[in-house]
């Protein structure tokens, strides 16, 4: 098929408009059972990664849930003030901040734990076509790392 850049620039023959769409659609799913929490879409996939494994650097936890320090930084900070976590340097290395669960942040855990059914009740997508999305998603994030990580290495040379 030969390009064609007047329909190549039309919104509708964009992969980035239906991704960004859903996204928005999705997050938005979580707000109703957030807020009551006082938590954003954001904190709550700090909590949950956090919940499944804490202790751990900022700069993991950036990798972690790909999102770039600065916009992490001062969310956490948020968090810290709320009661929720500790950010402590690490021991072996100044430079690293750590971040820890304090007990409003584990006990936290209780109050969101019907979140994830109570969002995937809301998605009108059969649990296959769910899954075969999830997979896809995650492939083309690997993808994308990929491409990065062989940019990266190209710009060294």
């Amino acid at each position: 098929m030969e390009y064609d850049p007047r329909e190549a620039m039309k919104l509708k023959n964009q992969l980035c408009f239906p991704l960004y769409a859903a996204a928005r659609h999705v997050t938005g799913l979580y707000t109703p059972y957030l807020r009551p929490l006082g938590l954003t879409y954001t904190q709550y996939i700090v909590f949950l990664s956090l919940w499944e494994k804490d202790g751990v650097s900022v700069g993991e936890l950036c990798e972690t849930l790909m999102l770039d320090n600065g916009t992490l930084s001062p969310l956490l900070k948020k968090m810290q003030q709320a009661g929720y976590l500790d950010r402590t340097r690490s021991e072996a290395d100044d430079r690293v901040v750590v971040i820890t669960l304090t007990e409003a942040g584990r006990a936290l855990k209780e109050k969101a734990k019907d979140i994830p059914l109570k969002v995937a009740g809301c998605i009108a997508l059969a649990p296959e076509k769910a899954q075969t999305l999830y997979t896809l998603l995650y492939e083309l994030i690997e993808n994308q790392k990929q491409n990065r990580k062989e940019q990266t290495n190209e710009d060294s040379l």
